[in-house]
């Protein structure tokens, strides 16, 4: 879980900034991560000498050292459990805020999920794009690091704000408070959260979210949704994307679907192609009916 990974909306440099701001402030942000790494490096080699003194000074006495090696191997463990219990506690807390104010605002949230490189930006762009005069968007975008897809949903003149999780590998439903404030959101809205790519973490995370949608494409194979399963499993909609490529590919789609149902038997299917449009309209009528 996220308390082994380290992740946490406390740590790591987590940044909410807006495509407005100058960039001045990306590039100091990458500087102190960096400036960041050397300490951390530099700490590292210290307890690595620290370690193997201590190792060297208890040779003498092996039945000693490898219970003090069990006893404080039984303490990081109930450390970590207790750390990941407090972390999805307050997420949790925290995400029944969030989901109180959409529902008082008639704000549908959607939390867009996924792999690196799935297309998922790609859909958001172009849903965005074709809807836009029909429907009130705002955007919450979730990368480690810089403005691109922010900037890119910007270009569409979309009200959106870029949330830098550092070294984070999700959102978690503090960040997202924290930036809807900054959105001010207009009442019977869509907010639209465009999580950090990743098919493990995100799924432990309530955002508050109405729906969740995860999106794959059909070159990352057939058997994601039972490599990955506890993402499908918490989705509620799952978006097939680059059709457009099967004839170049061996894949099967109603394996990948069966596999899927074999999760979540609840799940609702679109097979899309962001590039070429295919398929894009029976998503836009499940948006519009939500």
């Amino acid at each position: 879980m996220c308390g082994t990974c380290g992740c946490g909306s406390e740590k790591n440099g987590v940044t909410i900034l807006s495509p407005k701001e100058n960039k001045t402030n990306e590039q100091h942000h990458h500087h102190h991560d960096g400036e960041h790494s050397h300490s951390h490096d530099h700490s590292n080699d210290h307890h690595h000498h620290d370690h193997h003194e201590h190792s060297h000074g208890h040779s003498h006495d092996h039945h000693h050292h490898h219970d003090d090696e069990h006893s404080h191997e039984h303490d990081h463990h109930k450390t970590i459990l207790n750390l990941e219990q407090d972390i999805l506690k307050h997420n949790d807390v925290m995400a029944a805020r969030n989901k109180g104010y959409f529902e008082a605002k008639n704000i549908f949230a959607i939390n867009l999920v996924s792999s690196p490189g799935s297309g998922k930006t790609s859909i958001l762009e172009r849903t965005l794009s074709d809807l836009k005069n029909e429907k009130s968007f705002f955007v919450i975008e979730g990368d480690q690091q810089t403005l691109n897809d922010a900037n890119r949903i910007d270009a569409l003149n979309i009200p959106v704000i870029q949330i830098n999780t550092g070294k984070g590998c999700h959102l978690e439903s503090e960040m997202v408070y924290n930036a809807v404030k900054q959105l001010n959101i207009t009442d019977h809205s869509i907010l639209m959260i465009e999580n950090v790519g990743n098919l493990v973490c995100p799924s432990m995370f309530n955002l508050g979210e109405n729906k969740r949608v995860v999106i794959i494409s059909t070159t990352e194979g057939e058997d994601k949704p039972i490599k990955y399963p506890d993402m499908f499993f918490t989705s509620d909609v799952c978006i097939i994307n680059k059709i457009d490529l099967l004839p170049y590919l061996k894949v099967d789609i109603e394996k990948l679907k069966n596999y899927a149902l074999q999760v979540n038997p609840k799940l609702i299917f679109f097979e899309v192609s962001a590039t070429k449009g295919e398929g894009m309209e029976s998503w836009y009528k499940w948006l519009k009916e939500n």
